[in-house]
């Protein structure tokens, strides 16, 4: 979908070039008569003005065919649905895809609009899930129309289309959410309301952070269909590669192939996927090891736990070394190298957390050890300038009450010299 104009209708090859953007079709007998007929076609006349492929020069005539210009020259709107001019009417769901593929499908003719527009989404297309379906029947499943609309399509990176990447995920739900029409295919269909809980959904739909995923990136597009169980662990690695490929070096990478689960969805889920926490790790209240691994005497079992306390001791240290660094830092004293050298120490809980994924309690021995060695290093030159900060101090004060002192001195002294004068 990205950056791609889909027409809802596409059969006729397009005659009107795209710098007639913004052309008079005042004499096109379609719209003349079609914005004249009833309330619905005048909506779709209306609509259609802000079409983009009105918006490029073409008319009806382009996607159904036909001479728009004789039925007006005529006064017979009849005459431009001539079979013979090439109208086609209104494409049957299954004819659809070919309308649309017509044009979109042309590299030579897509050129004329934008050289980088990709051609292959009707064969993406007849891959998908939904195609297949169609093939054999079934007019109920999404074609081209169903995301992109039919006479006011909108460019993808119009906020108002519906495939506007903020608008995926409720356009798919459109049919996914309901009940009624995924029951006949046995698919549930709560997996929007499970998305907008997901931290994928929060991003997306609450925070408009569209670096987060929507159905079209796990499912694919124009050529959507489940991930296999084979296939989860890959979708979810293309951005979250590190964690992939760490996965891939565990004992779980076997032991999950043996028993069939699907990697990365055992742990986290798919629609509903929770925003990651380290309790997850190790064998607390709510670890997700405790799964699969109950025996405490096992060495599974072991492994989590030893995992939870390296990260947690690192935490640890950081946390006292943090604490004194604040107190240095209200202390006025200068502390920017000891923070920098905090901030290394909390990057190797990150590289912990990611390394989790590995099981290995080696990787993670070396990368907390390193950790701690930084927020340990940290602590002492803390408390180092802290002690000198109150030695200062101490000096400071106790030279303050020596000139006190001296000061009360003095004045004692130059009232004892007034007084033997005035005697």
């Amino acid at each position: 979908m990205r950056k791609l104009l889909v027409p809802i209708l596409a059969l006729a090859v397009l005659t009107i070039p795209p710098e007639a953007k913004g052309k008079d079709f005042s004499k096109n007998s379609c719209i003349q008569c079609h914005q004249t007929l009833d309330e619905k076609q005048a909506k779709i006349v209306k609509d259609f003005q802000n079409d983009i492929h009105y918006l490029r020069g073409i008319g009806c005539e382009g996607c159904h065919g036909g001479d728009a210009k004789i039925g007006f020259q005529e006064g017979d709107p009849a005459i431009s649905m001539d079979p013979a001019k090439g109208y086609a009417g209104k494409p049957t769901p299954q004819q659809i895809p070919r309308f649309c593929g017509k044009c979109h499908s042309d590299v030579e003719y897509m050129k004329k609009f934008n050289p980088g527009l990709r051609v292959d989404q009707e064969q993406q297309y007849h891959t998908s899930q939904h195609a297949k379906l169609l093939a054999k029947g079934d007019t109920n499943v999404a074609t081209c129309i169903s995301c992109h609309g039919v006479h006011g399509i909108l460019p993808v990176s119009d906020s108002r289309s519906p495939v506007h990447k903020l608008n995926i995920p409720r356009t798919c739900s459109r049919c996914h959410s309901n009940a009624t029409l995924m029951a006949a295919y046995k698919i549930p269909s709560d997996q929007f309301e499970k998305y907008q809980k997901s931290i994928h959904g929060i991003l997306l739909l609450e925070k408009n952070d569209r670096s987060a995923p929507t159905c079209a990136d796990c499912h694919g597009n124009h050529g959507a269909t489940p991930p296999g169980l084979a296939t989860v662990s890959q979708v979810c690695g293309e951005c979250h590669a590190s964690n992939r490929d760490l996965f891939g070096e565990s004992p779980h990478k076997q032991a999950f192939a043996e028993l069939n689960l699907p990697e990365c969805e055992a742990c986290h889920g798919n629609h509903e996927v929770k925003k990651t926490s380290d309790d997850l790790l190790g064998v607390g209240e709510g670890a997700l090891c405790l799964e699969c691994h109950t025996d405490p005497q096992s060495k599974a079992y072991q492994v989590a736990a030893g995992l939870k306390g390296m990260l947690d001791s690192l935490k640890s240290d950081i946390a006292s070394a943090n604490q004194l660094v604040s107190q240095a830092e209200k202390a006025g004293l200068d502390i920017a190298a000891a923070k920098f050298d905090l901030k290394f120490a909390s990057d190797e809980v990150v590289k912990i957390q990611s390394l989790s994924h590995a099981v290995s309690l080696e990787k993670v021995k070396e990368e907390a050890d390193q950790g701690r060695f930084k927020a340990n290093l940290v602590k002492s030159k803390a408390q180092e300038a802290l002690k000198d900060a109150r030695i200062r101090q101490y000096g400071l004060a106790g030279s303050g009450v020596l000139i006190i002192l001296l000061a009360i001195l003095l004045f004692l002294k130059i009232r004892e010299i007034d007084r033997r004068a005035g005697g």
